[in-house]
């Protein structure tokens, strides 16, 4: 079956950096485009990052652009949520997803993973 599961994430102080990873198993990874979401508390989801399947173009909302960077290794099957200069409204529960943009379908999603930034 198709499993998503993201790992890195943790604890961290504003200014921190992070690296999220999502292996992939069980879809032909190479033609997916993937990408990152996540959900705040007490908020809805919100669409953070997306790559194309050949890593060719990506895509991010305003509120992580220049701060975060979305990259994969096809040969690994993983992608990756690279974070820095976290804030503490980057606290969330974080999940990887197929799909690039966010108003693309997103057939799959990972069970997410928690960060949250504070002193």
């Amino acid at each position: 079956q198709v499993q998503l599961v993201e790992s890195g994430g943790g604890l961290a102080q504003p200014g921190d950096s992070l690296r999220l990873s999502c292996a992939v198993s069980g879809l032909n990874f190479d033609i997916y485009a993937m990408g990152w979401a996540r959900q705040a508390p007490g908020a809805g989801i919100e669409w953070l990052a997306g790559i194309y399947s050949d890593a060719s173009d990506t895509w991010y909302a305003d509120s992580v652009k220049d701060r975060f960077t979305i990259s994969r290794d096809n040969g690994k099957k993983e992608v990756y949520l690279q974070m820095n200069v976290l804030k503490p409204e980057d606290t969330g529960k974080y999940f990887c997803a197929t799909g690039i943009l966010p108003t693309t379908q997103h057939d799959y999603w990972g069970q997410g993973i928690q960060v949250t930034v504070a002193p």
